[in-house]
Order: C-alpha cells, then structure tokens, then sequence
C-alpha cells in the first residue's frame, strides 16, 4: 500500500517536471528569460526528490514503464527547451556581432572627421 502511495507521488512530481518544462518553453517563446530561469532553479528539489523515490522504491515492470515513458516525454521537452536556448544564443550573437562592426565603423569615421575636420575647405 505504502509503495503505491509513494509511487502515485513519484508519477505527481514527474507530472509537475513536464508541466514545468511546457511552462518554460513559453516562456522561452515569450522572450521571459528571468521567469524561464528562476523556475528552473526551483525545479532542482523536485529532481532531487524524484531521484530519492525512484532509488528506494521498488516497481513493478507495468510502474517502471510509465515511469520511464514520462521521464522520456521530460527529457524531449528539455532538449527542445535547449535547442530553442541555444538557437536563441547564435541570433544574439549573430545580432552583437554586427552592432559592434557597425559601432567600429562609426566610431572609425567619427574620430576622423572630428579631428581632420571636413573634406572640402571653404576658407582657402
């Protein structure tokens, strides 16, 4: 009885990691990077916790099946979740990357107007 107890809260907090993986990809999606990474900070008990039951707590084959269907469904929702952080990345840095060859390019041409001062003088 105990193990079927400490099993439906073994598939509760499996449940609780994909809805969290499914609210942090909106997240993601919705540029709500500092949402997106307290939750994951908070999410770190829950795989601790889950890690614990799972260690000590004796499944039947049907039980670890589900267990590791869900578990499955959480990694894929994490790599994707990944891929969509990583993607994000290279078009920032891709973005960077051309705000500072423009700034180089403005601040090159700034300093020399400013001290040659203009190309045509009107005084000679």
């Amino acid at each position: 009885m105990q193990d079927e107890q400490q099993y439906n809260q073994l598939m509760l907090l499996y449940q609780q990691l994909k809805n969290g993986a499914e609210d942090i990809a909106g997240m993601i999606d919705s540029d709500d990077y500092d949402s997106a990474i307290s939750m994951l900070k908070n999410r770190e008990q829950l795989y601790i916790s889950c890690k614990c039951i799972r260690n000590y707590l004796e499944l039947t084959p049907v039980q670890t099946q589900e267990v590791d269907k869900i578990v499955d469904e959480i990694r894929e929702l994490e790599l994707k979740n990944i891929k969509k952080l990583e993607k994000g990345m290279e078009e920032v840095q891709m973005e960077l990357a051309k705000m500072q060859r423009t700034q180089k390019l403005q601040q090159a041409y700034e300093s020399d107007i400013d001290s040659a001062g203009s190309i045509v003088n009107v005084q000679e």
